[in-house]
């Protein structure tokens, strides 16, 4: 058993029906009681709640346990977490065919219900115990701080959760309503907090096995293969143990992962791979000229309302980006016999394990913009380990993880609209070539091939605003099959081409930015509240010609946002981004906390992907830059953030993408306003300007 540091943190390593009335996958250790698939209490009041997600560092370790912590009148400081096991009813509903999926900024709105009601069942039976030992109604109590209150009498889950384990669930219980005491909305600490501090978090770089070896490794490029390696330059190199050559990877195996990377260096394995354009925007022109179209929108009727008429016209870019993390791709595996163990940090287990045939470990995830939904060093772990015969690391160098990285497909938008009377938009169109990142992975993790454009594939295509006639055109890009998930997208580069060429209308008709947005929002009205708070928020001095202000805003996730940004280019012709003042409705917040930090952390990342220069392509493959060079921002580039939650009753929406998908149009705006020039590529071109 490999546990992971910090309390109440652990790695579920084996499964066992717990023989109750209640039936539960999870394991029940000595002194515990199982309450259903999601939570467990033990004799000394301990409360774990069981999680099916992933924790990548957006907090969804603390999000659902305090959705069960609020529900059933636990006290925060009593309640850890655990990973729940594979398999079992633990399916994202809101993933393609309810798989176990950390992705799209689903956590907390697809398991928000299923733990409040598996909470309340729990409390339900808590307080049916305490209530009979009282001899009093079961109406008469409550809970609160982990205790089963009547009066003046109290008694704590702990002493009752072995005999509220005997009682039979209730089959409909009622959930707790507003008012009291409640955990819920408030700014917790994180779980995996101290863990992380003190660096007892145990990430899959971590694992160490009893007679462990390290391999280094390069990949082929898509459609390529091995064609040459320098076998006898390998020998020079002390505390090898293997070489495995392959049609699609070429690994050393050593007493050290150094020894195993040098060793590597100096085979200086070759491959075959398909010549590429460093620019892929060809690939994609040549798609959106194609006149074919994979996938449609439409409300109304776009083309008679334009018939006869020029409308105004724009075409937006948005390069495929990369994910750029820190965690390199790595996993671990051990044979013994038919069976195999795998460590790996990744977002889609169940698929991991069935994919690679193996008993699987998922790690915490140190790279948080998804990369970590594949892992390409797991079935080259898996095969050295099985020809071995003993515990093999693999673990890939940072310019191989980028050059086989799989980031967003890219974009590239013809926009045209016509408005309409005192301003307001007639007839709006969009007519994008893209590919289907999201897809593309599933495909690949089910062995399958990629199909034609999802549904998801256009999720913030559509505006959010009260256009009467609305047509959406998606063209498939053969050259982005080989995209992947990325945190944000594609709302974030839709968002771009949206309120970029919103803001582009509203210059054309003299108006000014926010009112021309407020006139067509009377179909959003929690948008419209999020970019009234956010001008008041940041003082908007209205966006004209002078100002170093843009204002953009996106409904995604089932949450909105509103963001003004404040930027200048600075002497050396660089973007300078002084302040963001952002408000946000997710609806009912879990945690304030965990919503600010995802919110300022995806504006963060949305100004590296904004910013930093774009990526040359060879052999289909993004060509490795080091890190320090390649232009991310620094400390001393961060701006001044502010950010204000708006409160609500609906129900809660994803914020983990959210604050990726306004930066770009609302710093592209302010640019606009301060200097005239209109940026239409991402990540940000000065020499491209309109």
């Amino acid at each position: 058993m490999l546990v992971g540091g910090g309390v109440g943190v652990g790695l579920v390593v084996a499964f066992a029906l717990w023989p109750r009335r209640l039936a539960s996958d999870l394991v029940v250790r000595r002194g515990e009681q199982a309450f259903g698939n999601f939570i467990k209490v033990a004799r000394n009041g301990r409360v774990t709640v069981a999680v099916p997600q992933v924790e990548t560092g957006q907090g969804v370790w603390t999000a659902l346990p305090q959705i069960v912590a609020d529900e059933l009148g636990a006290a925060w400081d009593s309640v850890g977490v655990e990973p729940a096991p594979l398999g079992g009813p633990y399916g994202n509903s809101l993933m393609t065919k309810d798989m176990r999926m950390t992705a799209g900024s689903t956590s907390v709105r697809a398991f928000e219900q299923p733990l409040r009601e598996a909470a309340a069942v729990a409390r339900a039976m808590l307080v049916a115990a305490a209530a009979g030992r009282w001899n009093v109604n079961e109406t008469e109590c409550e809970t609160a701080d982990g205790l089963v209150i009547n009066g003046a009498r109290t008694l704590s889950f702990g002493e009752l959760a072995e005999e509220a384990a005997e009682r039979s669930p209730p089959s409909r219980p009622a959930l707790r309503q507003s008012g009291g005491s409640r955990l819920i909305g408030q700014p917790l600490a994180r779980l995996d907090g101290p863990a992380k501090i003190d660096g007892s978090m145990r990430f899959a770089g971590d694992v160490r096995l009893p007679g462990m070896l390290f391999a280094s490794a390069r990949m082929a490029p898509p459609s390529g293969r091995l064609s040459s390696f320098a076998k006898a330059a390998i020998s020079r190199v002390p505390g090898v143990r293997h070489i495995a050559a392959r049609d699609g990877w070429f690994a050393v195996v050593a007493d050290n992962w150094w020894a195993a990377e040098q060793a590597v260096k100096v085979a200086n394995p070759r491959f075959t791979g398909l010549r590429s354009p460093p620019d892929p925007r060809p690939l994609f022109e040549e798609a959106l000229a194609s006149g074919s179209t994979d996938r449609s929108f439409d409300r109304g009727d776009y083309h008679r309302t334009v018939r006869g008429s020029r409308p105004l016209a724009a075409t937006y870019w948005a390069q495929p980006s990369l994910h750029l993390g820190l965690e390199p791709l790595t996993a671990t595996a051990r044979a013994s016999g038919d069976q195999v163990e795998v460590w790996a940090p990744t977002q889609a287990p169940d698929l991991a394990a069935h994919s690679a045939g193996a008993m699987l470990y998922p790690m915490a995830v140190g790279e948080p913009a998804g990369r970590a939904l594949e892992s390409d060093a797991i079935p080259i772990a898996v095969e050295l380990a099985r020809s071995l015969k003993v515990p093999v690391q693999v673990t890939l160098p940072q310019g191989s993880a980028q050059n086989h990285d799989r980031g967003s497909p890219g974009a590239l938008a013809r926009m045209t609209a016509l408005p309409g009377q005192s301003g307001i938009t007639a007839a709006w169109q969009m007519r994008v070539a893209t590919g289907d990142g999201l897809g593309s992975a599933i495909a690949r993790l089910t062995a399958g091939e990629p199909g034609d454009l999802a549904e998801a594939a256009l999720d913030g295509a559509d505006p959010p605003y009260s256009i009467p006639d609305v047509r959406v055109e998606a063209v498939a890009v053969p050259a982005a099959a080989n995209a992947g998930y990325m945190r944000g997208s594609p709302q974030r580069e839709y968002c771009f081409f949206t309120e970029s060429f919103v803001d582009e209308l509203a210059h054309a008709v003299g108006l000014e930015p926010l009112a021309f947005r407020m006139s067509q929002l009377g179909g959003n009205p929690r948008l419209a509240r999020c970019l009234q708070a956010a001008a008041q928020l940041a003082q908007w001095d209205g966006g004209g010609r002078g100002s170093s202000m843009g204002i953009a805003a996106c409904s995604a996730y089932g949450s909105h946002i509103a963001l003004v940004a404040t930027a200048t280019i600075g002497d050396d012709q660089r973007i300078k981004v002084h302040r963001l003042s952002a408000t946000v409705d997710c609806g009912r917040v879990v945690n304030s906390g965990l919503v600010t930090q995802q919110v300022a952390g995806g504006l963060m990342w949305a100004l590296a992907e904004a910013t930093v220069p774009a990526t040359e392509w060879v052999a289909g493959m993004p060509r490795a830059r080091p890190l320090g060079q390649t232009g991310l921002p620094r400390i001393g580039d961060t701006p001044e953030i502010s950010i204000q939650l708006l409160k609500g009753n609906q129900p809660p929406g994803g914020v983990s993408g959210l604050g990726t998908t306004v930066l770009a149009p609302a710093v592209a705006n302010a640019i606009y306003a301060a200097t005239g020039r209109r940026l239409r590529e991402l990540p940000f071109d000065l020499m491209a300007a309109a």
